[in-house]
């Protein structure tokens, strides 16, 4: 079960991630509506997992 727990935190780092780094390139970019929607939702479904997580869920 440990193993399941470390792949599941390690992944919504990585969502994490790609919304931080989609956020700053579509702000790089001159921005877009669709690329902060998309970055904020990524950055949105990595938290709220972690904060799952940290709470007992599953």
């Amino acid at each position: 079960m440990k193993l399941y727990a470390t792949a599941v935190l390690v992944l919504a780092l990585v969502f994490v991630g790609i919304g931080i780094a989609l956020i700053a390139v579509t702000a790089a970019n001159g921005g877009g509506i669709l690329g902060f929607v998309l970055g904020g939702l990524f950055v949105a479904l990595g938290v709220g997992r972690i904060t799952l997580m940290r709470k007992g869920g599953k």
